[in-house]
């Protein structure tokens, strides 16, 4: 004869089963799931991913065309940066995306670094740019930011839209959170200097001081994408010593 569950190992829900019908304990229930859920989530992401090569996510405009000038600067600085050592990360994209794999791959000929792209789900941009090799793919928003959070050790903002702008502020504001650490953040061009001009003029000298002054040093502005690369080259020096040290 089989022996009775122990309660304490195998605790039952004294109420019973809830028919779908029963609307609000129904959504109690599922909406525990769902924050159950995010603490799962939330213990994860404290674990980063391990990797040997420094990485360095470049978030740019969708738009752009191979004949745009700066389609080849991006492409040009990608190249440099994969010849340093780094992998690249970009959404996976076309435009801009795509000129930072594509750099990567045409300096990588022994493909001894990655060029990985991140995608999300939409309608009109399908398709993965032919430059990625290692490729992950999300439904959401939410999770495709908190992905290139956990992977990257480095941003590099260049040129691009509304979706560029919301990748920027999420890192900008994570460092400010100091939910990120020791990780730069450099913006190249004019609009992303206007942007911080932008901010300074309306957040803290608009009378009320809605930020910090310090706050508008964390994004790094250059004017180019030589600037850039040595920015990122001395924090890549930075973590070569460090990762040398732990080991």
């Amino acid at each position: 004869m089989n022996q009775p569950l122990n309660p304490e190992n195998c605790p039952i829900n004294p109420t019973g089963p809830i028919n779908i019908t029963e609307g609000d304990e129904a959504f109690v229930i599922v909406q525990n799931a769902i924050i159950g859920l995010w603490q799962v989530v939330n213990d994860l992401t404290r674990i980063r991913p391990r990797h040997d090569r420094y990485r360095v996510t470049i978030f740019g405009s969708a738009r752009m065309h191979p004949e745009d000038p700066l389609y080849e600067g991006v492409r040009q600085l990608a190249s440099d940066l994969t010849i340093m050592g780094c992998d690249i990360v970009t959404g996976g994209g076309p435009g801009l995306m795509q000129a930072a794999n594509e750099g990567s791959v045409i300096a990588d000929p022994e493909d001894r670094m990655k060029s990985i792209g991140i995608r999300v789900a939409l309608e009109y941009e399908q398709d993965t740019n032919p430059f990625v090799e290692q490729v992950y793919c999300h439904e959401t928003f939410f999770s495709r930011l908190h992905h290139f959070v956990l992977i990257s050790d480095a941003f590099v903002v260049v040129p691009g839209g509304i979706g560029t702008t919301l990748e920027a502020l999420m890192i900008w504001q994570l460092l400010q959170a100091q939910k990120l650490h020791d990780v730069p953040l450099v913006f190249v061009g004019p609009m992303w200097s206007d942007l911080v001009l932008w901010a300074r003029k309306y957040m803290l000298n608009g009378g009320v001081a809605m930020a910090d002054p310090a706050d508008f040093s964390i994004p790094i502005c250059v004017d180019t994408f030589t600037a850039a690369i040595d920015q990122i080259r001395v924090a890549h020096t930075q973590w070569k010593h460090q990762s040398a040290s732990q080991k």
